[in-house]
């Protein structure tokens, strides 16, 4: 049979069967009605010709003006595109997808529009034909735009062409038609045999419906959804393939986007939980360090002076003091451990360090710095950040065992909220590490910063640096970024916010303890209070031990009742972190009892609320006899030069 490019219009249109077709004139009207909208909507082509098409709208939408919207939109803009409900004949809603494309003669008089709508409700597929006259055919399938429609003969080339096909693939009709439709597939899927695969579905199936990458004239690639249907003749012979393809690259892109968003919520969610467990472990281990410490330091002054007893107190004490440690790594993580931080010189803090670091790191490293002539100083805590970047060479040193150079360096940044949705507006100093090592994959790089997850051998690695260094960022108001591939090195950055002067500040309002050697040799009345019964027995044996007279509370409630009781006290050292009141609660009660009363509050958590107005000494867990001491002796010192703490 041979198929004219004129009766091949009619064949392509009369064999789709996921779309309904028809054309409204100027004013409307319904002038052509294929079976796809039959099967749609209901409607007889000789009930329907001639009616207004608004009746295919819901009550609701004619009265607000709809229809008569829809094709002004059209006109204007040049096409018209929605979803929404629309009406059957019987009065069944179905929800659609509808087109409406202008059509112009020549001369640019508006002959009608083109509309193509189709029913998303059920997905479902139906023939659809038009009974108008091969112009009418002609006009509707080159007034589509936004869909590439056109005819395959039997073996695979371009029949027929229209202007959505021109508009999304790049070649004229004289350009195309002849040529084998492969040519719009990627080179892999070539290879593949994909447009081959495809035909022959259709042909046996019937119709194949498929995403994927497809090429343009000009070599470029798109997301197209993709449909190829089987086109019969009347002896029910294989005449050809209508095809019809969406650029649909946006969607996909919005889609991907979404995904990633919900990947990056989730990974945050999984972290800031994550973060309150290990800080509630890490505050309860601190409880525990705090009794241990506490009861070796008392029981090296009473034990015999034999160098066995005192060798397995100091491995006792040791492994305290590494257990303590840890829990600072824990508290990092967990962005609750308590910063003091200061401005600091970022290179002037890296070249002090510089000949630890090499000692450190081996010979078989090669340490690079590079900063810009004038760099802002960072507002951090400068201990914790002088850890932070040991912990990141350390694991640059680790990632490369046979050596390698390890580049410093630092740039300044100034971050709007388009640039980081993390980070605030304002200056940031960006410090990086970046290794030549093994790097990272994907799964490893997605868990680098939770704690306690280490690829490095049994008992070569807590865990914890890099989520260290994570929690120190976070806390300092900055970020750290982790870039790294397999085989290629990882680069580290730590964000941190630009120093507004140079004057050292305490975070939430916390007064820190002079650097004097203050103490008191007089016996002082302490009110103790913490809710660990272990905790405060220790603490109250220390007391003692500096020849001090201890009252003992389990609790706030229970110590504002001791203090309203009228029962004299020198100095009051309260727990934070307490059930029902919290030791910065008590603090404020307290003063309402006793103004002047000095009080310290002891915690290993950087827990005190930062809108909390009273400027309380602390004294961090686990603590010394000698700590203990000077805390004391500042306390009260402070009593008499200021009148109160």
């Amino acid at each position: 049979m041979t198929i004219t490019l004129e009766s091949n219009y009619r064949l392509l249109v009369e064999s789709i069967v996921d779309y309904a077709i028809y054309m409204l004139d100027a004013s409307g009207h319904v002038v052509s009605w294929n079976l796809g909208a039959e099967r749609f909507k209901g409607y007889k082509a000789a009930e329907i010709i001639g009616k207004h098409f608004e009746r295919f709208y819901t009550e609701e939408d004619r009265a607000a003006g709809v229809p008569a919207l829809a094709l002004e939109r059209a006109l204007v803009d040049g096409r018209f595109e929605s979803e929404g409900w629309r009406v059957r004949k019987d009065g069944s809603r179905f929800w659609a997808h509808v087109l409406i494309d202008p059509i112009k003669d020549d001369a640019g008089k508006l002959l009608g529009f083109a509309k193509v709508t189709r029913d998303l409700t059920e997905r479902r597929s139906a023939e659809e034909t038009l009974r108008d006259n091969q112009a009418q055919f002609k006009m509707l399938i080159q007034g589509v735009t936004d869909y590439a429609i056109y005819m395959l003969d039997t073996t695979g080339h371009v029949s027929s062409w229209n202007t959505g096909a021109e508009r999304i693939k790049g070649y004229t009709p004289d350009e195309i038609i002849g040529e084998h439709f492969s040519c719009f597939y990627t080179e892999e899927d070539r290879g593949n045999g994909e447009p081959q695969k495809n035909l022959r579905l259709a042909s046996s199936e019937g119709r194949v419906e498929s995403e994927g990458w497809r090429v343009r004239k000009d070599g470029s690639r798109f997301w197209a959804h993709v449909l190829v249907d089987r086109i019969l003749d009347e002896q029910g012979k294989l005449a050809g393939f209508a095809k019809v393809t969406r650029d649909v690259t946006e969607q996909r892109k919005a889609a991907e986007e979404l995904d990633r968003a919900r990947e990056a919520l989730f990974q945050s969610q999984k972290l800031e939980s994550i973060g309150q467990l290990t800080g509630g472990v890490a505050h309860d281990f601190n409880n525990l360090l705090m009794a241990i410490t506490a009861s070796l330091e008392l029981l090296s002054s009473r034990v015999p002076d034999d160098p066995k007893i005192h060798t397995l107190i100091g491995h006792a004490k040791a492994g305290a003091l590494r257990g303590a440690a840890l829990t600072q790594r824990m508290l990092s993580f967990a962005r609750r451990q308590e910063l003091r931080p200061v401005s600091v010189n970022l290179i002037e803090l890296v070249h002090g360090m510089s000949d630890m670091l090499q000692r450190s790191l081996g010979s078989h490293i090669t340490i690079t710095t590079t900063f810009p002539l004038v760099l802002k100083p960072v507002f951090v805590d400068h201990n914790q950040l002088e850890l932070a970047l040991m912990n990141l060479l350390v694991n640059a040193r680790d990632a490369m065992p046979g050596g390698g150079p390890i580049t410093i360096s630092a740039l300044q940044e100034t971050v709007d909220l388009s640039h980081f949705t993390k980070l605030p507006r304002g200056e940031f100093i960006k410090l990086m590490v970046a290794d030549k090592g093994e790097g990272m994959d994907e799964t490893t790089l997605a868990r680098a910063t939770e704690p306690f997850f280490t690829t490095k051998g049994v008992g070569k690695g807590t865990g914890l640096g890099l989520s260290m260094v994570h929690g120190l960022a976070e806390q300092s108001g900055g970020r750290l970024i982790v870039q790294s591939k397999r085989g290629e090195g990882t680069k580290i950055e730590m964000w941190l916010p630009v120093a507004l002067n140079s004057a050292t500040k305490i975070l939430e309002g916390e007064q820190a303890f002079p650097t004097t050697n203050a103490s008191t040799s007089r016996s002082l009345d302490i009110l103790a209070i913490d809710d660990d019964t272990l905790v405060l027995a220790t603490m109250c044996a220390q007391l003692e031990e500096l020849g001090h007279h201890v009252a003992q509370s389990n609790s706030a409630e229970q110590a504002l009742k001791t203090l309203q009781s009228g029962q004299h006290f020198d100095l009051v050292i309260s727990d934070h972190a307490m059930p029902m009141m919290t030791g910065s609660q008590f603090a404020k009660h307290a003063r309402t009892i006793r103004p002047e009363l000095p009080i310290i509050i002891a915690s290993g958590y950087a827990e005190l609320p930062s809108d909390f107005e009273l400027e309380l000494p602390r004294l961090k867990k686990p603590y010394s006899q000698r700590d203990l001491a000077l805390a004391i002796g500042d306390a009260t010192s402070a009593v008499g030069k200021h009148g109160r703490v």
